[in-house]
C-alpha cells in the first residue's frame, strides 16, 4: 500500500482540519458542475464523485434535482461529515474505499475525480484506476479528471503527485477516450495563494 492509498492519513486530515482549511475546499465548485452540464446528462444519470470527501459537489448536484450520485472516498470521517450536512433521505450511496479495488454495484453517466488520480504516480496504480474506471463507465459515458497542472504543485498534503495537461492525460487515457475539453484553473486556497488545476472532459467511446 503507497502513502497515497493510506486511509489513516486522511482520516487525520479530516478530524484535525476544518472543512475551509483543507487545500481543496470549494464552497461551490463552478468549474465541476460547468463541465457536467456540458455532457448534456438530465438528472437520472448516475454520478460518481472519486475522491469525493466532504466535497460540496454531491450538495450542488442534489440541489440540480440529481438522484443516482455515489461519493466515493478512503476517509469514512470526510463522508460523515458530507452527509451531516445533508437530509437522511438524499438519494447519495456513500462508499468508503480504494478506487483501485472498486467494484461498483452499478454503471455510471459521469465519472468524476479531481482528488485522486494525480496522487497515483506508479504506472500500474495508474493502470489499475484506469481499468477500474472503464467497467464502471457505460459506452459514451463522461469522465472528467481534473488534476494539477504542469505548473502545478509537484507535491500535496506531503505526497508526490503526477501533473498532467491535455496532451498527457489524453495519451494516459487512450484511444478509447476521446477530448472533448480542456481547461486549466487557479483554484485559491487559504493561505492566499493558488493551486493551478488542469481539467480534462473526456467521452468514452
Amino acid at each position: 500500500m503507497t502513502m497515497s492509498e493510506d486511509p489513516n492519513r486522511w482520516e487525520d486530515v479530516y478530524r484535525n482540519k476544518e472543512e475551509a482549511e483543507t487545500s481543496w475546499h470549494e464552497a461551490r465548485p463552478k468549474v465541476l458542475l460547468d463541465l457536467i452540464a456540458e455532457t448534456g446528462v438530465r438528472t437520472d444519470a448516475a454520478i460518481v464523485d472519486v475522491g469525493g470527501g466532504s466535497s460540496r459537489l454531491v450538495d450542488c448536484l442534489l440541489e440540480q434535482g440529481f438522484r443516482r450520485i455515489t461519493v466515493l472516498d478512503l476517509s469514512e470521517t470526510a463522508l460523515a461529515k458530507a452527509r451531516a450536512r445533508l437530509p437522511k433521505d438524499v438519494p447519495v450511496e456513500w462508499v468508503v474505499g480504494n478506487v483501485l479495488h472498486s467494484k461498483p454495484s452499478g454503471r455510471f453517466d459521469i465519472w468524476h475525480d479531481r482528488a485522486a488520480f494525480h496522487f497515483l504516480t506508479d504506472a500500474a496504480d495508474q493502470e489499475s484506476y484506469l481499468r477500474v474506471m472503464d467497467r464502471a463507465l457505460v459506452p459514451g459515458g463522461h469522465a472528467i479528471i481534473g488534476t494539477f497542472a504542469l505548473d502545478g504543485p509537484s507535491t500535496c498534503s506531503g505526497l508526490p503527485v503526477a501533473r498532467y495537461d491535455a496532451a498527457r492525460l489524453s495519451e494516459r487515457l487512450g484511444d478509447g477516450y476521446r477530448l472533448i475539453r480542456t481547461l486549466n484553473h487557479e483554484h485559491p486556497i487559504p493561505w492566499d495563494s493558488v493551486q493551478r488545476f488542469h481539467f480534462g472532459l473526456f467521452r468514452k467511446v
